[in-house]
Parts: structure tokens; C-alpha cells; sequence
């Protein structure tokens, strides 16, 4: 079949030079071998596979094929093995289009014709000629010529073939090396990730600069809220810039902002946001709740519910309600903020506070108590120091303070610092200091600096008495004995006679 696809060439195709040699090579022996002389220089003798003419004509080996059929019944056809590679992988893929194939049909068939009456005879005489002419194809004494085309494009479909053999062999390795391969392939090529947003940012959010932050907490500031994409980034913006300063409050910012433009959103007031919670000195819990509920528009359960559960702010162990521990200041409103949150920033505050102060961490409890007393206690801020001396006086010589503001708090009228006889003599209220000696059990207001201080620092003197003659400026009176005192308290007693409406 010389115009059939070779299917071991395709597999192993060989060069075209080398075919083309061993063609020439194939039909030079056709060419000699009728008339090529024997060893001993005697003419061969034609066998029964070259009865026929060595030129046979197409018709005439149509005629030798039918004949030999008859003869043999049709039994006795052999053809060459490969057809029946050739037809599956034809019938496999289709061959080719239909326009080559009625173009090739009728020599095809001939040559078909041909193949088939030369291997009938061929199969008379056993299917193999002598040594000398075993390299005959077909018994054809013409050289036949190789289908350059035809194999061509049947080395392109196996090709496809081995193509895909390989590939759904290789499947369940793909799955594994691919990943691998671009992995490598990503880690050589990717370019090192940026670490700073570009723009303006999108969206809202608020993040609240405090007093004493430096320039590396407003960075972590800005990270942890969204705003930069790292706070590398902004604090290296920050060493590149100048006379930079950070004012306290609560900014409205944008998400996924570069630092060039958070520091310019930052040095605008226009973006500073004005609402905010106020806690005055001196304040008791009651008040900054009410603040926080109608200020910040938490619901009253909520904030209850974070001012009961005390354990999660780090306060002293013992202190049993945030009372004293909510450092008094402006606090600006944070929409996404929690109840929780505003506590914890007010009690971090207050711990800031008694650190800069030189309060020690075990004496946070003992000061901030006293101070809550002297910053009920006193009026000016001159004074301030004296009355902690006055109050560390009697605690020394072991006197009751005699605080009306402790027996007040204790009966729950937090905006009075008067008391009654009755509310004086009562005992059962343990905040009564008229009636206990020592400090009360736990704070009485939330103190500011100016307490605190006088408490860590209080004046020099031997007073153990003071009395306020003046409510409206805050004059008071000092006195170290108990009749200096009693003087100064019918100081007060005129004055209060004087503005009945003063409570």
C-alpha cells in the first residue's frame, strides 16, 4: 500500500534524505533483479510470484486479483498487515477532507487492486521471494514513490495523538508540579509589595489622637483603624516633614488612605470632629454615663451594662466599679465606638495620668481615692495642696476626716457637699467619715491633675482643719486648733445665711 500512511515511519519518522535513498536504493534492486546473475553467473529462474509481467498494467492486475480470487474462493487474499493499522487510524480520525479524498479515490483503488493480486500470488509461493529479491515491495518492478503529502499530514495527527497521550499521562502530575512551577515563577517575578495606599481613601472612619501621643502611636493609630496601609509608611512620611504636631481629639478620616494624604487630613482642622463627652472634675460615674447615652446616643442598658462589668479594664485588684478611674477630660465622639470603648479610653487616660504623676502601680488605688476627696473637698486650686495636708494630717494622728462630701456620696446626693445632722450620726453608711476613720472605701468623684498632684505633693503645714466661708469664690479658711476653727465655721454659717438660695 504505497500510498497508505506508514504508521512505524510516523511513530519513528526517519529523515526524508534517508527514505528517499532507501527508495532508490528498493527500486534499483526491482530494476536489476530479473536479469542479475547468480553466484556461479547462471540467470535466475522467475518464480511464481513474477509469473505475471514485470510491468503489469492497473486493468491487467484488477483481472489477476479477481482471477486469483476466484480461484482461491476468497480465501487465500493476503494483505499487508499494516492496512489494518491503517484503516483503524483513518477511521479513527477521520483521514482526511472529503475534497482529498475524492481526489485520491480512484488511484487508490487501483493501486489497492494491484497490492491485493500481487499478494495473492505471493501467497502461492509461500508470501516470500529468495534473498536476493526480499526487498521487493509488492513484487512491483517499478520503484514506487513515496507519499510525501500523505505522510505529512499523518505525522501531524500522531502527533496530535502522542500530544494528547502525554498530556492525559501527565494529569495528576500537572496538578501537583504547576503550582509549584508558578510559585517559583511568582516569587522570581512579583515586584515587593507595596506598603503604602495611593489616593484619597474611600468611606468613613474615625480615629481619635490622644493627649501625649507621638508621632509613631498616631501611626499605629492609623493602621489599626484602616487608614494607612502600613504604619511604617506614615511614620517614615512623618521624618521627612517638619514641625508636625498632632492636636488631641477625634478625626474624621477615609479608609485605605495614602500617608501623604492622611497627615494632610490630620493637619485640617476641617476634619477634626467637634462633637464630644465632657467629664469635668470631680464628675461621678452616674454623670458620665447620662454623657455617654446623651452625647455619644448609646442606648442606657449598654453603657450599664459595660460600667457593671469591671474586669476586662485592668483596674486595681479589688476596685469593684470604675468610680474615680474615668479621667475627667474632653472626649470626642466615635460613631463605631462601644460603651466599652469609651470607658476603657477614659480609664487608659486616667492610668497615663497617675504614671505621669509618679504614681506607683500598687498605690493607684490609695491615691486616686484620696484624690477623690480633695477634689470634692476643695475650691482653688491654691488650696488644693492644703487640704490634702490637712486630710494626711488626721489620717497621722489618727482623727476622723469629717468629710460632708464622703457622707453625701454615701447617701447618694453626689451634687451636694452638705449633710444633715442625722446624715452624720448615721454609721451604717460607710462612707460617713464623721463616723469611720480613714479613707472612704473607694473613690467619691473622678479626680483630675491638680488632685492628684496635691495628693503626691501636699503642702507643708500643721492644719487639721478647713472650712470653705465662701462658696461663690471658693475662700477658705485653714485653722490648726479647734477654736480658730469654730470661727471660721461662723464665718460660713453668715455667709450662708446671706444666699439662702445656695445650697
Amino acid at each position: 500500500m504505497a500510498d497508505d500512511l506508514d504508521w512505524r515511519a510516523i511513530i519513528a519518522p526517519g529523515d526524508d534524505a534517508d527514505q528517499q535513498r532507501d527508495d532508490r536504493a528498493v527500486g534499483a534492486a526491482d530494476d536489476r533483479a530479473p536479469s542479475a546473475p547468480d553466484r556461479a553467473g547462471a540467470p535466475l529462474e522467475p518464480s511464481a510470484a513474477d509469473a505475471r509481467p514485470p510491468h503489469l498494467t492497473r486493468r491487467a492486475a484488477r483481472e489477476a486479483a479477481a482471477r486469483a480470487d476466484r480461484s482461491s474462493g476468497g480465501d487465500d487474499v493476503v494483505t499487508d498487515p499494516q492496512d489494518h493499522h491503517h484503516s483503524d487510524v483513518r477511521a479513527l480520525f477521520g483521514h482526511h477532507d472529503d475534497e482529498t479524498a475524492d481526489r485520491d479515490a480512484p488511484g487508490r483503488a487501483e493501486q489497492d487492486s494491484a497490492a491485493v493480486a500481487v499478494g495473492a500470488a505471493a501467497g502461492r509461493d509461500g508470501g516470500v521471494g529468495d534473498g536476493r529479491r526480499s526487498g521487493r515491495r509488492g513484487g512491483a518492478s517499478r520503484r514506487p514513490q513515496p507519499p510525501r503529502r500523505r505522510r505529512s499530514r499523518g505525522a501531524v495527527v500522531a502527533g496530535i495523538v502522542i500530544v494528547a497521550i502525554v498530556l492525559a499521562g501527565g494529569a495528576g502530575a500537572t496538578l501537583f508540579v504547576v503550582p509549584k512551577v508558578q510559585s517559583v515563577v511568582a516569587s522570581l517575578t512579583k515586584k515587593q509589595e507595596p506598603t503604602d495606599y495611593t489616593g484619597s481613601g474611600t468611606g468613613k472612619v474615625t480615629v481619635t489622637i490622644k493627649e501625649g501621643d507621638i508621632g509613631s502611636d498616631v501611626a499605629k493609630t492609623l493602621h489599626r483603624s484602616g487608614v494607612v496601609k502600613t504604619s511604617t509608611a506614615f511614620y517614615q512620611l512623618l521624618l521627612t516633614k517638619q514641625d508636625v504636631q498632632f492636636q488631641p481629639g477625634s478625626y474624621q478620616l477615609k479608609h485605605h488612605m495614602s500617608a501623604k494624604a492622611a497627615l494632610a487630613a490630620l493637619q485640617d482642622s476641617a476634619n477634626k470632629v467637634t462633637a464630644t463627652v465632657l467629664i469635668p472634675e470631680g464628675a461621678v460615674l452616674k454623670d458620665v454615663e447620662a454623657s455617654l447615652v446623651s452625647k455619644a446616643g448609646l442606648t442606657q442598658a449598654s453603657v450599664a451594662a459595660a460600667a457593671a462589668d469591671v474586669s476586662g479594664y485592668g483596674l486595681p485588684a479589688g476596685v469593684t466599679s470604675l468610680e474615680g478611674y474615668l479621667f475627667p477630660a474632653t472626649y470626642p465622639i466615635n460613631p463605631s465606638w462601644t460603651a466599652t470603648q469609651y470607658f476603657q479610653s477614659m480609664v487608659d487616660t486616667m492610668n497615663q495620668h497617675l504614671d505621669d504623676a509618679g504614681v506607683p502601680v500598687a498605690e493607684r488605688a490609695h491615691v486616686v481615692t484620696f484624690a477623690s476627696v480633695v477634689q470634692k473637698e476643695a475650691g482653688l486650686a491654691a488650696d488644693y495642696p492644703k487640704v490634702a495636708r490637712v486630710f494626711q494630717n488626721r489620717i497621722d494622728q489618727g482623727m476622723p476626716l469629717q468629710s460632708d462630701a464622703t457622707v453625701a456620696y454615701g447617701t447618694g446626693h453626689t451634687d451636694r457637699v452638705t449633710t444633715t445632722d442625722a446624715e452624720r450620726a448615721d454609721a451604717g453608711n460607710p462612707y460617713n467619715t464623721y463616723q469611720h476613720k480613714g479613707l472612704p472605701p473607694g473613690p467619691i468623684s473622678n479626680p483630675g491633675d491638680i488632685a492628684i498632684n496635691a495628693v503626691m505633693h501636699p503642702a507643708a503645714g500643721s492644719w487639721l482643719y478647713f472650712v470653705t466661708v465662701d462658696l461663690q469664690t471658693g475662700a477658705t479658711v485653714f485653722s490648726t486648733t479647734y477654736a480658730e476653727h469654730e470661727a471660721a465655721v461662723a464665718q460660713w454659717q453668715a455667709w450662708m445665711k446671706a444666699h439662702p438660695d445656695y445650697k
